[in-house]
């Protein structure tokens, strides 16, 4: 019976801190990564980008064309 006392004692010591403080470590890295729909707002943001980023370009060619001093009156 003694050693039962003994057992319970370094579970409840030892043990039980050491699997609560695992737990919250696992649930801390589950927070830290992107969900799915993170991921997918992230991918529309991406894509949104690029074709601002495309646009940006074929206005700045354009601009060249037309007014080729465009950027040194703008800075």
């Amino acid at each position: 019976m003694e050693g039962f006392w003994i057992v319970a004692v370094v579970a409840v010591t030892v043990v039980a801190p050491i699997a609560i403080i695992m737990h919250y470590i696992t649930e801390w890295r589950k927070m830290r990564t992107l969900s799915s729909d993170d991921e997918r707002l992230l991918e529309d943001l991406w894509q949104t980008a690029n074709g601002l980023e495309g646009r940006v370009r074929s206005l700045e060619t354009i601009l060249d064309r037309e007014a080729p001093n465009w950027r040194e009156r703008n800075g």
